[in-house]
């Protein structure tokens, strides 16, 4: 196997290309969507909202809230 000079000039062409190279990949990562749009807030505020009045409905009926009322009654009446 000989020793073989690498050429200054092509040294210099190959170390361009790997920092292009290395520039395109952050650029890439920077690029990517990793996050929602206004549209996909928005569709979520209001989910999140509508569960919020089921949940709170649910709460306040009068099977539930008889439910509550009785076990913290019970819960306040215990002996220690």
């Amino acid at each position: 196997m000989e020793n073989v000079r690498t050429d200054p000039e092509n040294a210099g062409v190959e170390m361009k290309r790997k920092i292009v190279e290395v520039l395109a990949g952050v650029r890439r990562v920077c690029r990517r969507d990793s996050g929602m749009v206004t549209s996909e807030y928005a569709m979520g505020i209001i989910a999140a909202v509508g569960f919020a009045l089921l949940l709170y409905e649910v709460v306040t009926s009068g099977a539930v809230r008889a439910e509550l009322q009785s076990i913290v009654k019970k819960a306040l009446s215990a002996r220690m």
